[in-house]
């Protein structure tokens, strides 16, 4: 299929940057907001998402996947990882002014710690909170789907802190719970619930990176609050399956993506 594709700059570091994909001859276009994972790590970076966003360009959706500063990376972490997803997400504005964008119409699909920064975003809805966050997200949200998000960060904290001597989220919020309990509060997509858009989240029984146990406390808690909120799950799909667009696990995520966009 033959598709527009571009690399625009959100901000004036480096990593502040992402690609824009469209099906060309298009009007009133969906958008679908790519965030990819790698536990929010500077080694990790857009790359692995590249072939669900052809796959959701194919589906006839505009995909603006968005690369943003990390660990490793001057700036990254808290807060500057939270503001780059806010830049990038309102960037949109800017994009629909030399494309045919429907933003009524924008949903936020992340992936593992991408899928973390997809479920904080829907807490941000013109919200400035006393959080160091001087922006605001403007841009509003139809839905998030969150592919093996890790959706409560105290709890991954308690798991990296099992037998491994580095932790992840403690280099990404800088400090452990203990240390550092606003920022776990402001951070973490359950402590934030409700969140009061619609989510799907999407996650495999046999994913050894983020436990599936992480999603489904955060879809019970969703569900005791009268969230918004769906499960898609099964009991053969790995971590990375999520961002197969062969699997069968995508191709009901694309379903439940497509019932999404047209209601």
């Amino acid at each position: 299929m033959d598709f527009f594709q571009s690399k625009f700059l959100y901000g004036k570091k480096q990593s502040q940057f992402g690609i824009f994909r469209m099906p060309r001859n298009t009007t009133n276009c969906p958008v679908v907001v790519t965030i990819h994972g790698g536990f929010w790590k500077a080694e990790y970076g857009l790359e692995e998402i590249v072939p669900l966003d052809e796959d959701l360009v194919r589906r006839g959706y505009a995909t603006w996947s968005v690369e943003y500063r990390r660990i490793g990376e001057n700036g990254g972490g808290w807060p500057g990882t939270f503001s780059d997803v806010i830049d990038a997400v309102n960037y949109l504005a800017f994009l629909k002014e030399d494309f045919p964008l429907d933003l009524s119409r924008v949903v936020i699909l992340g992936h593992s710690a991408g899928g973390h920064l997809a479920l904080w975003l829907a807490s941000r809805w013109n919200t400035k909170q006393a959080d160091q966050m001087e922006n605001v997200l403007h841009t509003s949200i139809k839905a998030i789907i969150s592919l093996a998000g890790v959706s409560n960060l105290e709890e991954m904290w308690r798991i990296e802190s099992k037998g491994k001597t580095s932790n992840n989220v403690s280099s990404f919020l800088g400090g452990t719970p203990e240390e550092a309990s606003d920022r776990y509060h402001l951070a973490s997509p359950y402590e934030l619930l409700p969140l009061h858009v619609r989510q799907i989240l999407v996650h495999g029984g046999s994913d050894q990176e983020v436990p599936l146990d992480l999603t489904l406390g955060y879809y019970k808690k969703a569900i005791r609050l009268a969230d918004d909120v769906g499960l898609i799950s099964d009991s053969r799909s790995d971590h990375f399956d999520l961002i197969d667009p062969f699997s069968s696990i995508w191709l009901s995520t694309a379903d439940s993506l497509k019932n999404i966009i047209n209601s």
